[in-house]
């Protein structure tokens, strides 16, 4: 056992379509509960964060994704209730037709950039999703 406090790792996918509409989930579980957030979830020991991000959007989605390109990583000690959790945010492509919320996802959604104002927003996935939209759209 380490003498070290060790973050959590979780990966968050971004799936956006042509004209930058992106997927949201809603939080079936607490934290957050009832919220929208990004796709995304725990990396599991031995897999890799680009894995899990393509599983975690499979779990919730039900949509196979193709990763493009690493947004950022975030890590304010704060930014998850549960605990010092460290994220890392990719942007996706992949059928948003197929999309089924699953696992962890009470309600699926399609957004667009102006609509965020209006809903409840898990952590700090405001900020993941704008930096994505740059991201994306460069």
């Amino acid at each position: 056992m380490s003498k070290y406090k060790i973050p959590s790792l979780t990966a968050d996918i971004f799936i956006f379509d042509d004209d930058f509409n992106f997927i949201l989930i809603k939080r079936l579980n607490e934290p957050y509960k009832d919220c929208w957030a990004l796709p995304g979830g725990f990396v599991e020991y031995g897999e890799s964060v680009e894995s899990a991000a393509m599983r975690e959007a499979k779990e919730e989605t039900s949509i196979d994704v193709e990763l493009i390109d690493l947004v950022n990583v975030y890590s304010k000690p704060d930014r998850d209730p549960r605990g010092h959790t460290v994220t890392v945010a990719y942007t996706a492509k992949g059928d948003l037709s197929t999309r089924k919320a699953d696992s962890d996802a009470k309600e699926i959604g399609i957004f667009s950039h102006d609509e965020i104002d209006d809903i409840d927003i898990a952590f700090d996935h405001s900020q993941i999703i704008d930096d994505c939209l740059k991201k994306a759209k460069k």
